[in-house]
């Protein structure tokens, strides 16, 4: 190991030593939502007779919805809920798949309520629990304040505080969203670290001087997924797992 590794790799521990508190990324970094997704198409499969492929329409339902919400930061359009987004997107959808004929009002308020119930990634709660035990934990995330508690309530995923974009009628990346981590939890950036799945969220915290930590999801996306994975050489932690990062922290 070079002596410029040795240095970087010792600036990244003295940085995390300053951490105080944890925020998380919750859809994608602490719960799958493709698992819940593919049970309900399944399901509606079965009782309609078709045979709609649910794993590639819950990958483009998601990817209508992030569009939606880079509309919203760019000014395009004005901010709406998270859950609103989804309803509308998932008509978008349906129309676009020429399925709007086949699911009633009432069958496509019941598939947005799936993102209300997602289910916890196996190493979830325990690496919760462990970082718990010596951090604050917050969710800092994109959904709906009365979706994230029913997340999480869902889940039982152990956490301090529920932070969303919400609260700031943004959407991350935006630094409002970063902003309400220092308001709400009281701590300087730098005593902060933000952990997530997504580059550009940990970009955004890393910009507005957060601490970072990656960890990886290969299925976010599902067994035919492709997330980008690759590690970067400004994480401050690259981990597969919250067990690993509670480890990796001394938890």
């Amino acid at each position: 190991m070079n002596k410029e590794r040795i240095d970087t790799e010792g600036n990244k521990t003295l940085r995390l030593q300053t951490i105080k508190a944890i925020t998380f990324d919750v859809q994608g970094t602490c719960v799958d939502f493709v698992q819940p997704l593919l049970r309900a198409g399944a399901k509606l499969n079965h009782l309609k007779n078709m045979n709609i492929d649910w794993a590639t329409l819950s990958f483009e339902w998601r990817e209508l919805y992030r569009n939606r919400l880079d509309e919203v930061i760019s000014g395009q359009r004005s901010w709406m809920r998270v859950d609103h987004i989804y309803r509308e997107t998932l008509d978008i959808l349906l129309e676009n798949k020429k399925l709007s004929s086949y699911f009633s009002i009432a069958e496509r308020d019941e598939l947005n309520m799936i993102w209300s119930h997602l289910e916890p990634w196996p190493d979830s709660r325990e690496g919760l629990g462990r970082l718990r035990q010596k951090f604050v934990l917050s969710t800092l995330s994109n959904t709906g304040m009365s979706t994230m508690v029913s997340i999480v309530k869902h889940a039982r995923l152990p956490f301090d505080a529920l932070l969303t974009a919400e609260l700031a009628h943004d959407y991350k990346p935006s630094p409002a969203v970063y902003q309400l981590a220092v308001d709400y939890l009281g701590y300087k950036p730098d005593e902060l670290l933000m952990v997530a799945c997504h580059k550009y969220d940990l970009n955004a915290a890393r910009s507005f001087g957060m601490r970072t930590a990656f960890v990886t999801r290969p299925l976010e996306f599902g067994p035919n997924g492709n997330p980008d994975l690759a590690p970067e050489p400004w994480f401050d932690l690259y981990v597969d797992s919250l067990i690993t990062l509670a480890k990796a922290l001394g938890a």
